[in-house]
């Protein structure tokens, strides 16, 4: 398992749908980019969702992560975002779009 930076890609199920990353720690960092720590990939933007229709919601906001934190590794007392990361997103069916790592934004680091 790779550990995300601010380099990584999210995506909606929808795969268009782009989570916006924002790092918010500054002491670790991967070929000079942030390491994504504990909730820096919650209550982030979605654009380019392409599930549009009458009586259906874009994707446009990530929710809590369900998994993909590590349970070894912290920062600051934050555990650190692995390319495991899902949890859902605003959308509709509520409770069934997620959102998940397509690119972890790098390919040195890794935990086992």
């Amino acid at each position: 398992m790779y550990l995300l930076t601010e380099k990584a890609r999210l995506a909606c199920d929808h795969d268009n749908g782009t989570v916006a990353v924002e790092p918010t720690q500054t002491l670790v960092t991967i070929a000079n980019d942030r390491v994504l720590v504990e909730t820096d990939p919650e209550g982030r933007s979605i654009s380019g969702c392409p599930n549009v229709a009458p009586g259906i919601k874009a994707c446009g906001l990530t929710l809590k992560v369900r998994e993909g934190y590590s349970d070894l590794l912290c920062i600051e007392g934050r555990r650190i975002c692995l390319d495991t990361v899902t949890g859902l997103t605003d959308g509709t069916p509520p409770g069934a779009v997620t959102y998940t790592v397509r690119d972890p934004g790098q390919d040195i680091a890794g935990e086992r």
